[in-house]
């Protein structure tokens, strides 16, 4: 049986968007079917264009799907993703989560296996406890945590991050050692969802 994953992130400037395709590519290679899905931007106007970077990839993402709880209800796993805010998650990313809770009532995502991505300005800007903060979320969910670990040498090429795929967007876009631990982690999700599917 072939897992359903929802890819749920936000992105400012593009970077975790980059992320999220790439964990969605990973996941399809290892034959799930993926909604990529962003959730809402809430950010004024003037905010936005006080940076062209974010002004840009805000027109650039307008076909990605955005999120909805029927996408949590539908999928078998999870992948959620969020920049780094003051070693936090992004308030549009916290804003989505905040209205699950419904679902979390109704058991929706009891035992569905979830793991997470991010990006911070550098390499120490929070990356690791912005992953821990969404792991708190999916312990309250009731979620299987799937990490990537240590479990692939693609860990170690993107900066060894065993939490899930990181990436310091100070030094540019994410390089292929980077997209390739993202892809790695959507796989590792992928198969681990559908062995416990089976």
């Amino acid at each position: 049986m072939s897992a359903k994953i929802a890819v749920v992130y936000y992105s400012s400037t593009g970077t975790v968007h980059q992320l999220a395709q790439a964990i969605a590519e990973g996941a399809e290679k290892a034959g799930a079917e993926v909604r990529l899905r962003r959730v809402p931007e809430l950010a004024p106007d003037a905010a936005i264009d006080a940076n062209p970077a974010w002004r840009e990839h805000v027109d650039a993402t307008q076909d990605v799907e955005t999120a909805t709880l029927d996408d949590l209800t539908w999928a078998d796993a999870y992948a959620l993703g969020s920049p780094t805010r003051f070693g936090n998650i992004s308030s549009q990313l916290k804003q989505f989560i905040d209205t699950t809770g419904g679902l979390w009532q109704q058991g929706v995502m009891i035992d569905k296996p979830a793991t997470a991505f991010t990006s911070a300005h550098n390499a120490h800007g929070g990356n690791e406890s912005t992953l821990l903060a969404l792991y708190n979320t999916f312990h309250h969910w009731g979620s299987v945590i799937v990490s990537p670990g240590f479990t692939d040498p693609v860990v170690y090429g993107a900066g060894g991050n065993p939490y899930g795929t990181s990436h310091a967007a100070g030094s540019g876009a994410p390089d292929e050692n980077v997209l390739a631990a993202a892809r790695y982690q959507g796989e590792r999700l992928a198969k681990i969802t559908a062995r416990l599917l089976g």
